[in-house]
């Protein structure tokens, strides 16, 4: 009798050691699974050693005058303009994040919902953009009330000189552009700096006010590529990177 309760006792002992052993691994392997995922809801577009998730608008091929250099990709005009590049993968509704840097006097942007069709040339034909400048030294900081200058939604809404840092010197670029919840954000170098609609009444509203009223396919499709600008001066972009909403 007396050895049957001890090898009850022992039974309740190690059944009970192994409930919390499969206890802790239950408590520890949730948050090893959040991490992964939150690693996971970033896209690489550009990591400093591979060009291959970008090609030419309209080419099947990325255009030689975009190269990687010093972990940055770097484009050197060419003779002959019209090499806009943009991203293989579409996107609708996403957080793009990217670094760049503008030469003095340069001229750039970067473009989303881009549509590719034998009609449209160019990819701001149909893409919304977030001008690059050099806001000190390019004509375009004069003019059109500042919604030239780097960091605007280009011809729509002005950008501060004050969230902009000079050519040759790194800016930090953050937009969101959100169909379900109708809002886009813009983010210079950390700080806020709009919210617009991006679609509906009050984006055609803002189309209307700017240079591409009647514009065939400005800002009429949702889903596109993302883009990056020949503006025939040199032009850096790094740590290129979306997340999907």
């Amino acid at each position: 009798m007396r050895s049957f309760f001890y090898l009850l006792i022992t039974l309740v002992i190690t059944v009970s050691c192994k409930q919390k052993k499969e206890n802790v691994a239950v408590e520890e392997n949730p948050a090893g699974i959040v991490e992964t995922d939150v690693a996971k809801e970033w896209i690489t577009l550009f990591d400093g050693n591979s060009l291959d998730n970008w090609r030419g608008y309209r080419m099947d091929e990325m255009p030689s005058e975009w190269i990687i250099e010093e972990g940055a990709m770097a484009f050197k005009p060419g003779e002959t303009g019209g090499k806009n590049i943009i991203t293989k993968q579409k996107f609708t509704n996403f957080v793009l994040s990217l670094e760049w840097k503008i030469s003095e006097g340069g001229n750039s942007g970067i473009f989303w919902s881009v549509f590719e069709d034998e009609k449209f040339n160019e990819a701001y034909q149909t893409g919304p953009e977030i001008q690059v400048l050099d806001n000190a030294k390019h004509p375009d900081s004069f003019v059109e009330g500042g919604t030239h200058k780097a960091g605007s939604l280009y011809d729509m809404i002005a950008c501060p000189d004050t969230l902009i840092k000079p050519a040759g010197e790194w800016n930090l670029c953050v937009l969101e552009v959100n169909h379900k919840t109708n809002q886009g954000k813009v983010s210079m170098n950390g700080t806020e700096v709009m919210t617009f609609p991006v679609h509906g009444e009050g984006w055609d509203k803002m189309v209307d006010n700017s240079k591409f009223k009647g514009w065939e396919g400005f800002g009429k499709y949702q889903t596109g590529h993302i883009g990056l600008q020949d503006h025939g001066n040199p032009v850096w972009f790094r740590n290129i990177k979306i997340k999907e909403l």
